[in-house]
């Protein structure tokens, strides 16, 4: 029997440890057709979402989107967007969003820089990967909120850069309606999100 109908968002790092630490340059030179990360300098290959992910991403990028653009504040992505934060650290975050102010960083390839806005959609296998790892990345290259939605609870959790650390400003469940300190003004419905 096959198992082609399985989730296999599983996460393999390519282990530099103890190496010498990669640069954006060596990430350039990975291996087409697939994605990847890196993260100080690590390697990490990163697997093709499963359907609910991108059935939430899309759901989420459209909203921010049409939110976004209908006002003019600025350009949403979505991933694979590289996102150069320094010479060892490009992410390819779910969603991103830069303000009007800072669209200078957005470069053909690439973005150069941190983006003002983050979401990326946990799965079962990057639950820690997203939620600490990228978190802390996030906060240390100057990203101002973070989004982190869970398929699996059914909520999405808003931080802030507050004092060098994305704190939680608060987390959303079905039912309830996110607001954006960043986006003054913008709700948005989580049942739009987990329908």
């Amino acid at each position: 029997m096959s198992d082609s109908h399985l989730i296999r968002e599983t996460a393999p790092a390519y282990v530099t440890k103890g190496g010498p630490r990669l640069t954006y340059e060596d990430y350039c030179r990975a291996p087409a057709g697939l994605r990847y990360e890196l993260v100080e300098g690590d390697l990490r290959m990163t697997p093709s979402p499963s359907t609910i992910h991108q059935k939430i991403s899309g759901r989420l990028e459209k909203v921010l989107r049409e939110w976004v653009e209908g006002r003019e504040l600025g350009e949403v992505y979505y991933a694979p967007t590289d996102v150069v934060l320094s010479e060892h650290n490009v992410v390819q975050p779910d969603i991103l969003y830069i303000t009007r102010e800072r669209l200078g960083i957005i470069k053909e390839a690439n973005i150069q820089g941190a983006p003002d806005l983050v979401v990326e959609i946990l799965s079962p296998n990057s639950l820690e990967w997203d939620r600490v790892t990228k978190r802390h990345l996030y906060a240390k290259y100057g990203v101002r909120e973070f989004w982190v939605a869970d398929p699996e609870g059914r909520t999405i959790e808003v931080a802030a850069l507050r004092e060098g650390e994305l704190a939680t400003l608060q987390v959303y469940p079905v039912g309830a309606t996110l607001v954006s300190p960043l986006l003054p003004g913008f709700q948005m419905p989580i049942d739009q999100v987990f329908r």
